[in-house]
């Protein structure tokens, strides 16, 4: 958790399958917030077993309901947190960690203000998006063409609050220089327009 002088939200992040809260992406894109005010709380979702379990079959990267339900738990206690309760939350979710962030955005929406997914799959969020208040930002590789097309049916269900943004040349894990900066600038941008 880092969270620098005068903050004017906290960002939550949901990482993605394969992933932990040493993500040299999601590390970055913490370090472009945390320079826009914004504190960030980067945690596993996952145990170490269950990473073990998960490494082996892909399944656990695959339960949103799990997912979604330890994100909510960790919502409640930085709104229960003295310091950090004062402050709006934001979520932003890599892969199967953006459906997570948006079921839990749909089951706190009084606490969750807004939603960042990067290269997401907001599709695994189903019947839930519909419940999603959050202003939410989907962010996909122009050269990830399947997961541009399950964001784009997302769309449809997130009623209005959801934006697509397609960040050109970029993969899946936005390895093409200059793209992970992209993504970083504009989901600092959506949060810090957001949040407050």
């Amino acid at each position: 958790m880092l969270v620098p002088a005068d903050p004017v939200g906290v960002v939550l992040f949901a990482h993605g399958s394969g992933s932990s809260r040493h993500s040299p992406r999601n590390v970055a894109v913490a370090h472009t917030l945390n320079d826009r005010a914004l504190g960030t709380v980067l945690v596993d979702l996952l145990t170490p077993d269950e990473e073990q379990v998960d490494e082996l079959t892909a399944e656990l990267r695959f339960d949103i309901d799990m997912l979604a339900g330890r994100l909510v738990g960790i919502v409640d206690w930085l709104a229960a947190d003295a310091t950090l309760g004062r402050l709006p939350i934001g979520l932003f979710g890599a892969s199967t960690g953006a459906a997570g962030a948006l079921v839990a955005a749909a089951q706190r929406p009084d606490q969750v203000r807004a939603v960042v997914s990067r290269g997401g799959r907001p599709d695994l969020a189903g019947a839930a998006l519909s419940r999603v208040r959050a202003p939410s930002l989907l962010l996909v590789g122009g050269r990830d063409e399947e997961v541009i097309a399950l964001n784009e049916s997302a769309m449809s269900s997130l009623d209005g609050v959801g934006e697509l943004r397609v960040v050109p040349g970029a993969t899946h894990l936005f390895e093409e220089p200059g793209t992970l900066e992209r993504v970083a600038d504009e989901a600092a941008g959506w949060f810090t327009t957001h949040l407050p």
